[in-house]
């Protein structure tokens, strides 16, 4: 079956901005991606974790700053591309989690979640879009989760942040691949990272965060839309997802009792 992106044949060189590179997924794929000969530009807010990242990595860039930050993601894609002369494949993976039930939601701490997990994606896309349009070509990957397919218990303000990258990816495809540009959207299941630390329930098929960076990469070389990840675990949440509510609440509400 023909793919629906470009495939990646050869990653030796390719420009890769990756968002989010301190830990978890991010750090695993910078990893990945340097090893196969990328030169990736490593932001977070914490440079000293990007160091640690880019250490014995000569094409490793530490491009340390607040995602939150409207202004400093323009000076720092100026930075980039003043030492790589572009971005080739820009990877949102930055994301904040707080697992809470509907009846302990905070509005402070919600709003600064869908800032995080959202909002600063419409920011990277305004800064890095105009460039990749004028020249024809490029590729953007957003890291959404499972947790977007539906609405799950202790992901009350996580899971529709995620829902909604699900939805930005789709319509992105659309506007954007006639344009050149190629779009991946990311749905991992539970990986080992800071931000699954924080759950207290049997986490499924958990990964780690290296199994998941190979992952990503072999679906980006191999021009996937959608990567989806452990597939014996994300595929029975997409059956799961076909159910219809009088079927899919009552067994949601038994998962969350066990």
């Amino acid at each position: 079956m023909h793919p629906l992106n470009t495939p990646v044949r050869d990653w030796t060189g390719l420009r890769v901005w990756l968002i989010g590179a301190s830990s978890g997924i991010g750090a695993a794929l910078a990893q990945e991606a340097l090893q196969a000969g990328a030169r990736v530009a490593l932001s977070a807010r914490r440079a000293e974790r990007l160091q640690s990242v880019a250490d014995a990595h000569p094409q490793a860039l530490v491009a340390a700053f607040d995602i939150l930050d409207q202004q400093a993601w323009q000076q720092r894609h100026e930075q980039i591309c003043a030492e790589f002369g572009g971005v080739d494949l820009i990877v949102f993976c930055a994301a904040e989690y707080h697992p809470e039930r509907s009846w302990e939601i905070d509005a402070g701490r919600a709003a600064h979640t869908l800032q995080t997990n959202l909002g600063s994606v419409y920011t990277g896309l305004t800064t890095v879009l105009p460039a990749m349009l004028e020249r024809g070509n490029g590729r953007i990957a957003i890291v959404a989760s499972v947790a977007g397919y539906f609405g799950l218990p202790n992901a009350s303000v996580y899971g529709p942040s995620k829902a909604a990258l699900i939805n930005l990816a789709e319509l992105l495809y659309v506007d954007l691949r006639p344009r050149g540009i190629s779009v991946h959207l990311i749905n991992p299941g539970f990986v080992q990272t800071p931000l699954t630390a924080k759950n207290e329930f049997s986490m499924p098929a958990l990964q780690t965060p290296q199994a998941a960076a190979r992952a990503i990469r072999d679906g980006i070389s191999s021009g996937k839309f959608e990567i989806h990840f452990p597939r014996r675990f994300t595929l029975a949440l997409k059956l799961v997802r076909w159910l219809p509510y009088r079927l899919r609440f009552p067994l949601i509400s038994r998962l969350v009792r066990t």
